[in-house]
């Protein structure tokens, strides 16, 4: 009985075609686990910066706002509360262990100044028009053992902002709304995520495809909490 193999040129072109299908598969693949695992992180981040804030205001009697924490000094109360792994300071003036900063703060303010505006180098805007403007992330940084990186406002006595990267500054993509995310200490000491209605910025214009502000981006934590479609529409 005469059996019947396959060629070698039928192996190689069933083997081409199985590679060209990966190579138009594998990428979208790739960016939905990467979307997922923002998500997850962002939720998670949310929920330790919160429990934080809980164990900050038990322990110190004190609700955590704009009001009862002067410039610069919410910071130094509030990383008590972590498991912390690197403190940057206030940000790239103050921090001790240089070497390690260097890898994971932004340790860099600015990497050009025009007038009140502060550009940072290692983020860009939503819609990665441009370098984001630095101003609200620049009162004190810490990186958590899980690599989050916290970068908080507070310079005066209206507005308190926590800020997430939520994968650090050494993992893409490093952009406002997708890896980094803004919240607002409110009033009340309840931490509400920008965008919502309520918060200082709102996504219309901070959450933008189209806008050049270098704030776009700060607005985009209530979407990315509250709607999951959201993520099937990153600007990546």
């Amino acid at each position: 009985m005469n059996k019947r193999a396959f060629t070698l040129a039928e192996v190689l072109i069933t083997l081409g075609i199985i590679g060209i299908v990966a190579a138009m598969t594998l990428p979208a693949v790739i960016a939905k686990y990467q979307k997922v695992q923002l998500k997850s992180q962002l939720n998670k981040s949310y929920s330790v910066m919160q429990n934080a804030l809980q164990k900050m205001q038990a322990d110190t009697g004190v609700t955590p706002n704009a009001q009862n924490f002067s410039r610069q000094k919410f910071k130094e109360e509030y990383i008590k509360n972590f498991n912390v792994l690197l403190d940057c300071g206030l940000g790239s003036t103050d921090v001790t262990d240089k070497e390690n900063a260097q890898e994971y703060c932004v340790n860099e303010q600015t990497n050009h100044d025009e007038g009140d505006r502060r550009y940072t180098k290692h983020y860009k805007t939503y819609n990665k028009k441009t370098q984001i403007d630095n101003t609200l992330l620049n009162n004190g940084q810490f990186v958590l053992s899980d690599g989050t990186l916290i970068l908080i406002e507070n310079w005066d006595t209206g507005n308190l902002y926590i800020s997430a990267d939520v994968n650090g500054i050494k993992n893409s993509p490093n952009i406002w709304g997708q890896d980094l995310f803004t919240f607002q200490l409110m009033d009340n000491g309840k931490l509400m995520p920008m965008g919502m209605p309520g918060t200082n910025y709102q996504p219309e214009q901070f959450c933008s495809k189209t806008s050049s502000h270098t704030y776009n981006g700060v607005a985009c934590t209530y979407w990315a909490l509250t709607d999951d479609s959201f993520w099937n529409v990153l600007t990546r």
